[in-house]
């Protein structure tokens, strides 16, 4: 049960609105309860609030620009503390990764690209992306996928989030050559940690107002690590029992989102599932370049595209597509209870979308990056510039 009580605490911490006190029955520990209050009360006092940026591999640093470009013309009342990491350009090392950490320990928040990880060995098995994620224990990444209004694809109107456990399962970087020619690589399925993530995902079901859950597995194979996830989700679902519970083999939920996506609502899952699922529903609602994600602690929130991909083929050539960091930005705002300026630059994206004359070519156009970010800010202020 101490596990389950971490849960509650990690999600009222997570998903906060104005008032920690809206999530009746959910002890928050003092500590927790002071982490908005201390943040509001630093940006009344500076009038700004401080966010940490990793621009990441790949087109990240051309996607952050038009975050800022954005953010400028908004007049957004906030101020990124930049770094760099990344271990294909030689700007990685623990030096740097204390940085980053020390700086995301006073601001609580995040906006990162993708850092990518390269496939050569060179000594260390756990990357520089998976190691910031668990030094922040960003447990809990959360993907909504949701169709944009004017952009037809097959399956339109979509709305389901999926919900990936991140700090255990086939990214634990435990690997060895027990024999030669034969490798071992360790899967680590924990109950503490397969309850928090369950308990994370019925606490968000419940507070979106959404009905159903699915815990998504391979348990027929996997008997004891998947079928310890699956057990922890059954036990944790009994706690709920106004949201419906499913469970479903990780193979056939992967027909059945391209089949019929409509009958999911939220997906929770293990790392790996929540990987391959996330890039499959991103690409039924138009791709990596327009589904927004996000990712949780107890005390951090970091941003992000919901499909991580460094899209390194595009660099310095002005085509990608920024409505996902964007949208992420917008999400990010949000959490730091800046409505105002986050509905003003997400109902922007959406109207150059529904427009369809501007768009990027991932989604059939011929539109540039900057073509994009300066019809966005037009629909911010429709005579900004002139």
């Amino acid at each position: 049960m101490a596990a389950l009580g971490a849960g509650r605490a990690a999600a009222a911490g997570l998903l906060r609105t104005p008032s920690l006190g809206l999530w009746r029955g959910l002890r928050v520990p003092p500590a927790l309860q002071q982490i908005p209050q201390a943040k509001s009360e630093h940006a009344k006092a500076e009038g700004t609030f401080q966010v940490t940026m990793l621009p990441g591999d790949g087109v990240g640093p051309e996607l952050m620009h038009a975050v800022k470009e954005v953010f400028k013309a908004a007049s957004v009342p906030v101020v990124f503390d930049e770094h760099y990491l990344s271990e294909v350009q030689n700007m990685a090392s623990e030096e740097k990764l204390d940085e980053v950490i020390d700086s995301m320990k006073e601001s609580k928040v995040a906006i990162i690209g993708k850092i990518h990880t390269p496939m050569e060995y060179k000594g260390e098995l756990a990357s520089y992306d998976m190691r910031l994620r668990r030094k922040l224990d960003l447990f809990a990444n959360v993907v909504h996928v949701k169709s944009l209004s004017g952009y037809q694809t097959r399956h339109n109107n979509l709305d389901l989030v999926i919900i990936r456990e991140q700090t255990e399962g086939e990214y634990s970087a435990l690997e060895h050559e027990s024999v030669r020619g034969v490798i071992e690589c360790l899967k680590i399925i924990t109950r503490a940690k397969s309850q928090r993530i369950a308990k994370f995902a019925f606490d968000y079901a419940t507070k979106k107002g959404r009905s159903k859950v699915t815990a998504v597995h391979k348990a027929n194979i996997m008997k004891l690590g998947d079928g310890l996830f699956l057990q922890c989700c059954r036990e944790v679902a009994e706690l709920y029992p106004k949201i419906k519970f499913d469970t479903i083999i990780i193979d056939n939920c992967c027909m059945q989102l391209v089949q019929n996506p409509y009958q999911f609502d939220v997906l929770v899952m293990p790392n790996l599932y929540g990987n391959i699922v996330d890039n499959l529903a991103a690409g039924l609602v138009g791709g990596a370049g327009v589904v927004p994600g996000e990712s949780y602690s107890a005390e951090y929130a970091v941003f992000e595209m919901g499909a991580r991909h460094p899209f390194a083929q595009a660099v310095g050539r002005n085509i990608a597509n920024p409505t996902a960091m964007l949208l992420s930005a917008a999400n990010m705002l949000r959490h730091l209870n800046l409505e105002f300026h986050s509905n003003l630059i997400s109902d922007a994206v959406k109207k150059v979308i529904k427009g369809g004359k501007v768009r990027t070519r991932d989604l059939g156009g011929y539109s540039t990056t900057s073509d994009f970010v300066k019809s966005v800010i037009d629909n911010l202020h429709p005579h900004y510039g002139a």
